[in-house]
């Protein structure tokens, strides 16, 4: 019989975490979360994110061993932002037993109504500005960095359990050595119309790494606030998520695009460090792990596009044309970096599943995204 219980103390948070790892064993295609990482994620005290959002964190259990865990969560920058009463899902994993994954969304389903909220949204870790979707395609390839990976069976289970398609998401798979000559013989001609316009583009100054962050914030939350489940990052939680990307980040892959001082365009792009973090062992770095992080990090062949996105008013001048085709440009040249991600990219967005066709690129992961009323 299953036994659901809320996640309280230390020790049921360590087991929160542990379950993957045992879950997806034998799993090739799974990239460990960092343990610490993920343990400060979900600490209160340390993650900024909930200075404006609660969680409840849930465990399974049959016979006292875990055998699924999800997370509810109320997040106040979702709700004044959307105008809904949103609570979302995440961390959703279980064996291959509906019983357990029914167990698990009704208590989700439960704490949400007792917030007070009356729709549910999912899944996110915890929101759409964290790892978030449900893999329906592409089982066979490894994730991204920042992309989430799951069983197979999650989508029956979603499904049956009652919740609907909201949208899906994709992610193109890019060659460098594949991207259109006319692209790269276009850069200066881009490059003198953005000129023409009073609009430069540079790399993030890791010096001043603080100032080019809350920069890069106004347009993140300005280009993105149409997408699928926006809420918009406070200043100190961007801070938070930046300080944690420094640690992978290739400065000439990050390029700001500004307009009489304003930054106007942004494209964030950083190394797939699952590559190497697939062989970290349940996600610790001691006493070997932080080794193979530091010293494989030449190996890495591909990067993932995070963010790439300019202000309404300034669209449709070739901002994102550009960005990709300095990005390319550079994967080009660069000694082991040769291909791209772009992710996660909405199928109703014609105009970007357009451009990236265009450069090459093929769509080799899909992620859905589910939404139910509650009421009724």
């Amino acid at each position: 019989m299953v036994q659901i219980i809320p996640v309280n103390t230390k020790k049921e948070i360590h087991r929160f975490i542990e379950f993957p790892y045992d879950h997806y064993e034998h799993d090739k295609a799974f990239v460990p979360e960092i343990y610490i990482a993920q343990r400060d994620h979900l600490d209160p005290k340390k993650n900024p994110f909930f200075e404006n959002a609660k969680a409840q964190l849930f465990l399974a259990l049959m016979d006292d061993k875990v055998v699924g865990r999800i997370g509810a969560c109320r997040d106040e920058m979702l709700i004044n932002f959307t105008k809904e009463k949103i609570g979302v899902f995440g961390f959703f994993e279980c064996i291959k037993d509906y019983a357990v994954a029914k167990a698990l969304l009704d208590a989700a389903v439960s704490w949400i109504k007792s917030q007070g909220l009356d729709i549910l949204e999912g899944p996110y870790n915890f929101s759409t500005n964290h790892p978030a979707g449900l893999l329906i395609e592409g089982f066979q390839f490894l994730p991204s960095v920042m992309m989430t990976y799951n069983k197979d069976y999650y989508q029956e289970y979603l499904e049956r359990y009652g919740l609907k398609k909201k949208t899906d998401v994709l992610a193109y798979q890019m060659d460098s050595a594949l991207f259109p000559e006319r692209l790269k013989a276009s850069l200066p001609i881009l490059e003198k119309r953005l000129a023409s316009k009073g609009i430069t583009v540079r790399t993030i100054d890791m010096k001043n790494f603080q100032r080019d962050v809350k920069s890069a914030l106004k347009v993140y939350n300005g280009a993105w606030s149409d997408n699928l489940g926006f809420a918009p990052f406070t200043e100190k939680e961007f801070l938070h998520i930046a300080k944690d990307l420094k640690l992978v980040m290739d400065p000439n892959l990050v390029f700001l695009a500004e307009k009489d001082g304003k930054t106007i365009g942004l494209a964030l792009t950083v190394p797939n460090v699952n590559e190497i973090q697939v062989d970290v062992k349940r996600g610790r770095l001691l006493p070997t792990g932080i080794f193979k992080l530091l010293f494989n990090k030449s190996k890495i062949k591909s990067v993932r596009v995070i963010a790439l996105g300019v202000l309404e008013e300034y669209r449709k001048l070739g901002i994102d044309a550009y960005f990709y085709a300095k990005s390319f440009v550079y994967l080009r040249n660069h000694k082991t970096l040769r291909y791209g991600e772009a992710s996660w990219v909405l199928e109703e967005n014609p105009e970007m599943n357009q451009a990236i066709l265009k450069m090459g690129g093929v769509v080799d992961k899909k992620y859905r995204f589910y939404r139910m009323p509650l009421h009724g």
